[in-house]
C-alpha cells in the first residue's frame, strides 16, 4: 500500500491544513498593515491581480467542464494551476498592499452599499475558501475521491465567487484609484 493510499495520510495533513487555514489569514491581515518605507508604490499590480482573479474563474470553471468529462487528468493540472494562480493573487496583492496606501471607493447611494456587500462577502468567503480548498486538494491527492466530490461541490461555488467577486471588486473601484 502506498503512503497516497494510506487512510491516516490525509490525518498527517490535516495539520497542515489548520496551521495554513489559520495562519495565511493572520500573517496577510498583519502584511497588510505594513507599510515598506522609501519604496515605489507598486500601483501597477491591482489590474494584474484582478486579471487572476479572472483566469482563476475560468480555470475553475474548465476544471468542472474537465472532471464531468471524465479528464482527470486535465482536471488535476487545471486544479493546480488554479491554486498557483491564487498564490500568486495573494502575493501580489499583499505586495500592493505593503507600497500603497487603500483606495478608498467613492461610488455614493446604493452602488456603494452594493460594493461594500460585494467586497464583504469576497473578504469573508476568500478567508472560509482556504481550508475547503485545501481539504478538496488533499482528499484528491490521498485518493478519497468519494469525500473529495462531496467537498468539492462546496469548495467549488466558493472559490468561483471568491474569483469573481475579486475581479468585481477591482472594476468597481478602479475608477478611485489615484
Amino acid at each position: 500500500m502506498s503512503n497516497l493510499e494510506n487512510p491516516s495520510a490525509e490525518k498527517k495533513y490535516n495539520k497542515w491544513i489548520v496551521i495554513l487555514s489559520v495562519t495565511i489569514p493572520l500573517v496577510v491581515a498583519v502584511l497588510f498593515t505594513v507599510k515598506i518605507p522609501n519604496v515605489e508604490p507598486l500601483t501597477f499590480l491591482p489590474p494584474i491581480y484582478a486579471s487572476i482573479n479572472a483566469i482563476t474563474a475560468i480555470i475553475l470553471l474548465i476544471a468542472l467542464w474537465a472532471i464531468k468529462n471524465k479528464n482527470t487528468k486535465l482536471h488535476e493540472n487545471l486544479m493546480k494551476f488554479a491554486i498557483m494562480l491564487s498564490v500568486a493573487f495573494l502575493a501580489m496583492y499583499v505586495a500592493y498592499h505593503m507600497t500603497s496606501e487603500s483606495t478608498k471607493f467613492g461610488g455614493e447611494g446604493a452602488i456603494k452599499y452594493i460594493y461594500y456587500f460585494i467586497l464583504l462577502t469576497h473578504i469573508l468567503l476568500s478567508i472560509i475558501v482556504i481550508p475547503f480548498v485545501l481539504i478538496t486538494y488533499v482528499r484528491a491527492i490521498t485518493n478519497n475521491f468519494e469525500r473529495h466530490k462531496k467537498i468539492a461541490k462546496i469548495t467549488f461555488p466558493i472559490w468561483l465567487y471568491v474569483a469573481v467577486t475579486g475581479v468585481i471588486v477591482y472594476m468597481m473601484i478602479s475608477p478611485y484609484y489615484v
